[in-house]
This record gives C-alpha cells, structure tokens and sequence, in this order.
C-alpha cells in the first residue's frame, strides 16, 4: 500500500500543530489501521490554505494524477484547503484517480460508508460552485452583450478596434471597445459574399482569391479556411428583422428586442466557441450563442447572409466524405519551401502495367492559383515517399541515435542537479525547525531577532531553490528522448515490412515536417523539448 501524508502551516512558528506533529500523528493512524505501508510525504510550511498555490501541494496533485499512490492521508480536512470549492474539487480528483482520502482529526475516510456521503456531500458542493459560476458568467456576457462592444480576440477582416469613453449610471467614466471599419477591407469581404452567391463554391472564391491578390491581415493568401470565416461570420450582416428572425429559429440568445433590429448596425456573436486547453476552438450549439446588435455598421442584408448560410450548408450535405488516401504518406507533413503550403496529393493516368495510378505531391497555392502565386515544382509520389523513408533510415544509423544519448546523458547530470537542490531544501529545512525550537526557549529580544532574520534567510532560499525546481523540464525532456528513441528503432526496424498505408503512421511518430525547397527534401525530426 502506498500512502501519501499531506502537512500544511500558515506560519514558522512554535504555536498550533507543527508539521512534525501533523506527520507524525498521520504515521501512528498510518500504522494503527493500514500496518506496513510505503510512505511519500509532502510539506508546505507558510502557506495559507485559502488557495492551492502551494508547491508541494501542486507536486501531490500531479502525482495523485499519476496514481503514484493510493492514500491520502492528513492531519485535519483544513490542511488541505479552507475554499469548500477547493477542497471539494480535490476530493473529486482524487475519487476519478481511485485514492482514497482519510482525515485523522475529523475521522473522514471515503473508503468508509460514512466517507463515501461525506464525498458526495463534498461533490455536490462542488457542483453547485460550478454552476453558480457558470450563471455568472452566463449573466454577464448577456449584460455585456447588450453594450454591443468587443471583448477582444482576433480581429475579424475589415476591422480594427477602438476605445469608446462614456460615463455610467453612476456618473463614472467608463472605457469599452467597439469595432471600427476598415473601408479596403471591407470591399474584400463585400467581394468574397458576392462572388459565393455568384460561384457558389468556397473553392472557386478561393481561386479568385488568389488571382485577385486578396491578402488577411497576416499578409497571407486567402485559403478556404479564410473565406468560410467570412462568409460564416455574423458580425458582417446587417442586424435586419430577417437576421433577427433566422437566429431565432435557431434557439439562440437575443439580446435586444425584435423593435431593436432596424437594419442599422451590424451583428456581434458572443459564446460561440468553446475554448479547452490544448484543442482546436470548436462552435458551441447556437442556443448557446448570445446575438446582440453591436456598434459598427453591417455591411450584409441579413437577407442575403441568410441565403449564403443555406447555400453553405446544401454544398457540406453534398460534399463527399474525404477518405484517407493510400498513397498520401506525406500528406500533413510536406510543405512548399516558397509559400509555406502544404503540398497535397494529386494523381496523374493509370499505368497499364500495374494498374495502379501514379501519383504526385503539388503546392496547394500553385494549384489553387493557378501556378500565379507559386511555382515550386511537383514531386513524384512514389519516388519522394521512398527517397524520405531512405533519408530516415540513414540518419538513424549514422549519428542521430548517438546525438539523442548524448542529449539524455547530459540531462542525467542536470537531473543529479536536482537532487542537490532537494537536499539542500530538506537542510535548510531542518535548519528553520532547529531555529524553531531556539526560538521557543530564548527570550533575549537580540538573539530572538537574529533567529528570525536567519529563519527568513534560509526560508527565502528555499523559495528560490523550490522556483528552480519548478521550472525544471529534465524529468520531460529525458522521457521525451526516451520516446522519440524507441519511435526511431521502431521505424528503421518495420518501415519496409509494414503496409504502405501504415508507413504513413510511422513517418509522423518521428518527423515533425519534410520541406521541398524545388532542389532537395529537408527533413525535421521531432523536437524533444
């Protein structure tokens, strides 16, 4: 049995339970009701237990994330936190991990009856925090979505932002921003909704795009992902009876009332997307959206972005399902050297003699722009596929395998650094505690003086020790190589016997991208940091 002994004081001080006594209280119940166990203990010493920002409390959480132990056990359910939201949300981690959670002063233990409807208890808690939060937010952007301003985020074409003051209810002056029209942008944007409704396919308006030399406001060409932002977008429509009627009928949020949406202004869309760490933003169901009339001038009859809508959404009914393509092996990792493209497959005439069609890789943009805005050559498929296969396999066999053990050999010794910084915070730990008792038994006002003054020092070196530990990626980094050295054996080991639609799977474990410069193909390995 692994367990985890959890200690916290606000302050160095003699007074209240010391973490020694917390610990060593912990290890008699410890002993009393579980026998021989394995320990880990972890101590924050002068940290409140109104917040989680404690470093030892933060390691326990990830380990606990990790299953490192099957335990938790403190001195008082305070230790842990005061915030009934904190705390709540801490005994749920530690259920979703199968941890069981004991407190000796309130003789709490969820591996108990009476501990698991304690841990609902707590659960419900927890909710009900999330939820009142979750209105909050809710009823605020609605406050905020009546102003019609932006709440900043990335500026959509043919619009920049501005700061407009006014003065509240309660004679305050007040800051907000709105929207402000970039007039050459905006034509660009009129031109793209003209030529959809005139095309009626965002890979045409893309063409036109290219040929028309139309630029975002990063410079770059506009790519389809481009033109569907805006055609989507319902900050360019105007906010007419038809737009009020149209967001309507899909249950969204409205903000101000029908009388409201005369045509004057544009339309602002808050809550849209949901927004995870890590992930792609993706749109939200439209009854969560809230739609307002913003401050800026609509540019679109709500007539018209309703009609573009529907003819997006009849093009997505009848657009066949992409499928993944035999051949591609280096689809999503080949780029043009010239534009920065993804160079995608095409395919060129059966060969009578294998019955197979051949294959090439081309620029998106020369294709898309007809060979205007790039002209990097084409590559031949099979040929490209092979030569990148051979590349690799060479470059594991003469020195990147060697480069990778040199890498994690010299990590080893940061690693060893580490356990420097551990030791020298466990003595200077000891030495604060000795400085503890000294304290207690003197009474000179000067020696008492020095104490602190010492105490201070040691704790603020410790502070300084525990940043560095913080912000050390050894641990990552040598299981990253770890990783990346196993996916380069694999490689070299099954390249040649697998199927070819799983080569494709073993190129992406160990490169990053494959560039085409029109003369030679560079090939990025995958970073370890």
């Amino acid at each position: 049995m692994k367990i985890a002994i959890y200690s916290r004081k606000s302050k160095f001080t003699g007074k209240g339970d010391s973490v020694e006594n917390q610990i060593t209280t912990c290890k008699e119940y410890i002993e009393k009701h579980f026998g021989e166990s394995s320990i880990m203990v972890y101590e924050d010493e002068g940290f409140s237990g109104g917040d989680t920002d404690r470093p030892q409390f933060q390691k326990l959480i990830k380990d606990a994330e990790s299953k490192k132990f099957d335990v938790l056990i403190c001195y008082r359910l305070d230790r842990i936190s005061r915030n009934i939201s904190d705390f709540a949300g801490t005994i749920e981690m530690l259920e979703e991990n199968n941890i069981a959670f004991v407190s000796v002063k309130e003789q709490f233990d969820t591996s108990t009856p009476m501990g698991r409807a304690m841990l609902y208890i707590a659960s419900v808690f927890a909710q009900l925090e999330r939820e009142t939060i979750a209105e909050r937010i809710k009823d605020n952007m609605y406050q905020l979505a009546r102003t019609g301003r932006w709440l900043g985020g990335n500026l959509p074409t043919g619009f920049g932002s501005e700061p407009v003051v006014f003065i509240d209810e309660n004679y305050k002056e007040r800051k907000l921003y709105s929207l402000s029209p970039i007039d050459e942008e905006l034509e660009i944007v009129k031109e793209v909704f003209e030529k959809y409704m005139e095309l009626g396919s965002m890979s045409k308006v893309e063409a036109y795009s290219y040929q028309q030399d139309f630029k975002t406001k990063n410079g770059k060409f506009f790519g389809k992902n481009a033109v569907k932002s805006i055609l989507t977008n319902p900050v360019y429509a105007k906010a007419d009876k038809y737009s009020y009627e149209y967001f309507s009928s899909l249950g969204a949020q409205i903000a101000n009332p029908a009388n409201e949406w005369n045509g004057t202004h544009g339309i602002m869309a808050y809550n849209k997307q949901q927004i995870k760490k890590g992930k792609y933003p993706r749109l939200k169901d439209t009854s969560e959206w809230i739609i307002a009339i913003g401050r800026h001038e609509g540019i679109i009859p709500g007539k018209e972005w309703i009609q573009v809508q529907s003819q997006i959404g009849k093009n997505r009914d009848k657009a066949p399902r992409r499928g993944t393509s035999y051949a591609a092996m280096l689809s999503g990792i080949l780029r043009c050297n010239f534009c920065d493209s993804y160079m995608q497959i095409k395919y060129d005439r059966v060969v009578k003699s294998t019955g197979k069609r051949r294959f090439y890789y081309m620029c998106n943009t020369k294709e898309v722009s007809k060979g205007s805005k790039c002209q990097c050559p084409n590559l031949p498929g099979e040929k490209t596929d092979q030569d990148v296969i051979d590349t690799l396999k060479y470059m594991i066999d003469n020195g990147l395998l060697e480069m990778l053990d040199k890498q994690q050999k010299k990590l080893g010794n940061k690693k060893n650094q580490s356990k420097d910084i551990y030791k020298q915070i466990e003595k200077n730990q000891k030495a604060i505690e000795n400085l503890v008792k000294q304290l207690s038994e003197n009474e000179s006002s000067t020696v008492t003086k020095y104490i602190i003054a010492e105490m201070e020092k040691l704790e603020k070196d410790n502070t300084e020790l525990q940043r560095k530990l913080e912000i050390d990626t050894t641990p990552s980094e040598i299981l990253n190589i770890e990783i990346l050295k196993a996916a380069l054996i694999i490689f070299r080991d099954t390249i040649d016997h697998v199927p070819y639609e799983k080569k494709r799977d073993l190129v992406k474990s160990v490169v990053n991208k494959v560039v085409w410069d029109g003369k030679e193909l560079i090939i990025d390995v995958l970073k370890t940091q």
